[in-house]
């Protein structure tokens, strides 16, 4: 999750908006899953609260990102 996390970033940062903020969606997505199937022990950071808003939160999130990503249409951000 991390892993896809942080290639996101860097397509991000290299000004691949679409994908790289479609890839930080999607490990929202694998969170929201990895945080319903996981043990509390095993969980780790990806445990704030209960189980429950965990998993709406991260899938709510992450559906979120996923809706802007397919409203980039630029290639970069512009001021103005």
């Amino acid at each position: 999750m991390l892993l896809i996390a942080l290639t996101g970033m860097v397509q991000v940062l290299t000004e691949h908006w679409r994908q790289g903020s479609a890839l930080l969606g999607g490990s929202l997505l694998v969170a929201a899953v990895l945080r319903g199937v996981l043990p509390p022990q095993r969980a780790g950071l990806l445990a704030i609260r209960g189980r429950v808003v965990d998993v709406i939160c991260y899938t709510g999130f992450g559906i979120a990102v996923l809706l802007l990503a397919l409203t980039i249409t630029r290639g970069s951000l512009t001021v103005g």
